[in-house]
């Protein structure tokens, strides 16, 4: 093991400098990042859930900037047209369609996932970046708990949906946006929709991204990394809108050291667009490096409840089962090269 991933090991160990803008400026020098290079997604299409604002704003300011066709997907008409119009302006061609859903309303999914296998011949990138922290237990439109359902169940059904259009764009990528929050929540199978427990909303969230992971997995395991290369990544500490609303006290305490948007976003724009970062599938990054899916003995995810919960989201979604198990070919995981560059 060299001095850099000694360093970057304690870093890890550390959690708060490794979360904070510190982790991100070490690592940089470190490492000696480099931007993808110019235009590479030049001809590709993204498609982002959660482009308005804070990560998912910086994100995809990033990858127009690599010449990408964006499609933007949100629930907000206004916001969204505000967005495109901005996109056009900075870079002088309209390749910035919108599309208008509620991820945390399944009807809302499916309709989104007509209009793009209506409109777009490729899919070569997709960023499950929508999240919401909510402070009370809310009922989605379909009767699921709110956070569940925005960022487990309408992923799901989005993915599963546009699945076919993944497999036929070579070199696609799934990309989750998730939460360092996550490794203090344990998933519980028996309550993932906080019916016996009481709500508290920064758990819930923890608790949801928690289980988009374990999906991201299952993901992984099931469709072969020569058709489609799904991966996780968590931002740290960022300065975010969705931060300073629902945790306040912690964003008050760590203002001085939180990352900013785009220093947030910087993984799931190389995870996206870098060719090093399609030589592995089925992990979860932190600043252009796989960490650990696990952090304490008791939250520890089983391969047997990872299939569970994917039985589980696919009898509560409706949709039939993406990938069968009967038709998951052996995974054969890549050895990432270069995830430092």
């Amino acid at each position: 093991m060299n001095i850099q991933q000694l360093l970057d090991d304690a870093l890890e160990i550390a959690v708060v400098p490794s979360f904070s803008s510190i982790g991100y400026s070490v690592r940089r020098r470190l490492f000696g990042w480099t931007p993808p290079p110019a235009d590479v997604l030049r001809g590709k299409t993204v498609l982002i859930t959660g482009p308005t604002s804070g990560l998912g704003r910086a994100a995809t300011d990033a990858l127009a900037g690599l010449g990408a066709r964006i499609v933007l997907v949100g629930r907000d008409r206004d916001r969204l047209t505000a967005v495109r119009d901005d996109l056009i302006r900075t870079h002088g061609a309209d390749r910035f369609p919108t599309v208008v859903a509620d991820m945390a309303s399944l009807t809302s999914v499916r309709q989104a996932v007509t209009r793009v296998l209506s409109t777009e011949p490729r899919l070569d990138v997709v960023i499950d970046n929508a999240g919401a922290i909510f402070p009370e237990r809310l009922e989605s439109p379909d009767g699921f708990e709110m956070t569940f359902a925005t960022m487990v169940l309408g992923p799901f059904t989005l993915l599963a949906g546009i699945l076919p259009l993944l497999r036929s764009t070579t070199g696609a990528r799934v990309v989750a946006v998730t939460s360092g929050g996550m490794y203090a929540q344990r998933l519980r199978l028996d309550d993932l929709q906080w019916e016996d427990t009481p709500f508290e909303g920064a758990r819930a969230y923890a608790h949801a991204k928690r289980a988009q992971v374990a999906l991201i997995r299952e993901w992984a395991r099931r469709v072969p990394a020569s058709e489609v290369v799904f991966n996780a990544m968590h931002p740290g500490w960022a300065d975010t809108p969705g931060i300073s609303a629902a945790l306040p006290r912690f964003y008050s305490l760590m203002d001085p050291i939180l990352r900013t948007p785009e220093q947030g976003a910087d993984t799931t724009v190389w995870l996206a667009a870098d060719p090093a970062a399609a030589e592995v599938t089925g992990r979860v990054f932190l600043d252009r490096r796989p960490r650990p899916f696990d952090r304490l003995p008791t939250t520890r995810v089983s391969a047997l409840e990872r299939r569970r919960l994917w039985d589980v989201v696919v009898g509560l979604t409706g949709v039939a089962d993406p990938v069968p198990e009967s038709d998951r070919p052996p995974l054969t995981r890549r050895r990432i090269r270069g995830a430092t560059t």
